[in-house]
């Protein structure tokens, strides 16, 4: 039990790191005032007390009545021009993401622990803070129509009583959805109880733990700990040629040959809730994914270092046991209490 406490701490630490290393300067846009008219009510989100303490904007503090109108946001099809909300590919029940395919290519990223990501996207195309991803989305993505917004009896006058103005503008939607998505923390899975000392896990799970914390499977050097990513960029040896220019990933960002092919860190957590792994939505079982890191990956030139170690040249040769306790291991990473809160509902 000692290493495993010793793996805890190890990656917990690299991932506090990770992320303290990625903040950026928040834009000048004020805080919504406190002092005269109505006064919004400050929310003190609870943070695990096992992840690092994400950055707030000092321009966008966690207000209760903001939060919610975000919410309300994010549920509305008026935010776009043809019928869709955000919550119409990011379902709650499904852990914030689709059972299908976004637009039949590519799976639908999970719109929860937002609050501890610097990277968007598959490809990375987006970084900054949510506030700034939030804006591509409504000015960009969704497009928006602020003429329908400001004539709306429904949020006209919210948006003039929570942020006093006469005007609702791209900046101030992507600023009240960035309210509600950073409170949307997934923390509840039997991994967390267990991270906690509230439980026990089953013997498999625990020898999947094993797998997944060691040079065994060798998963926790990107999928860090607690959050099940570390925000970055890696070539994993998926493909050597690049039909596609979709499967060139970050390549198309940068336009840097040595990023071709890499994609972002996809976080793990309810990751056995989904029907499609990988950006193009290639594998559609967790016994295949795990297949493909065991002996499927394309040694290319620049394969991510942690995927061309030594004892990795000819994949992992995990045993078909070893195989199905790490995939109960990823099963305890669904959070049960996160797809049925009613915090996190469409509201009435």
């Amino acid at each position: 039990m000692k290493s495993k406490y010793f793996v805890i701490i190890a990656v917990t630490l690299t991932l506090s790191a990770t992320f303290q290393n990625c903040k950026k300067k928040t834009s000048n846009n004020p805080v919504p005032p406190t002092d005269t008219l109505y006064t919004l009510t400050p929310d003190t989100l609870i943070y695990p007390p096992h992840f690092p303490l994400p950055t707030l904007p000092a321009d966008n503090l966690p207000f209760k009545e903001l939060i919610q109108l975000g919410r309300m946001l994010y549920y509305d099809t008026l935010l776009s021009n043809d019928g869709r909300a955000c919550a119409g590919c990011h379902i709650q029940a499904n852990g914030f993401t689709s059972r299908t395919l976004y637009k039949n290519v590519m799976p639908v990223l999970p719109h929860e622990n937002l609050a501890w990501y610097t990277n968007f996207m598959w490809d990375g195309s987006k970084t900054g803070t949510l506030e700034e991803v939030m804006l591509f989305e409504v000015s960009e993505f969704f497009a928006t129509d602020l003429a329908k917004m400001n004539a709306s009896a429904k949020y006209k006058p919210l948006f003039k009583k929570y942020y006093r103005t006469d005007t609702i503008t791209h900046k101030l939607i992507a600023y009240s959805l960035a309210q509600y998505l950073r409170s949307v923390i997934t923390k509840g899975s039997k991994y967390d109880m267990y991270f906690r000392g509230q439980t026990t896990l089953t013997g498999d799970e625990y020898m999947g733990y094993q797998i997944f914390f060691t040079e065994t499977g060798d998963c926790f050097h990107c999928h860090t700990n607690p959050v099940m990513t570390d925000n970055m960029m890696h070539n994993t040896g998926l493909d050597s040629l690049y039909a596609n220019d979709a499967d060139k990933g970050y390549y198309n960002v940068t336009g840097n040959p040595n990023d071709l092919g890499k994609f972002r860190t996809p976080n793990l957590r309810n990751v056995a809730m989904r029907n499609y792994y990988m950006h193009d939505g290639r594998f559609t079982t967790l016994e295949q994914v795990i297949d493909f890191y065991d002996h499927g990956m394309h040694k290319v030139n620049n394969l991510d270092p942690i995927m061309a170690l030594p004892y990795k040249a000819n994949g992992l040769h995990l045993s078909t046991t070893q195989k199905n306790q790490l995939i109960a291991f990823l099963k305890t990473l669904t959070d049960s209490t996160f797809i049925t809160d009613p915090a996190f509902a469409k509201p009435d």
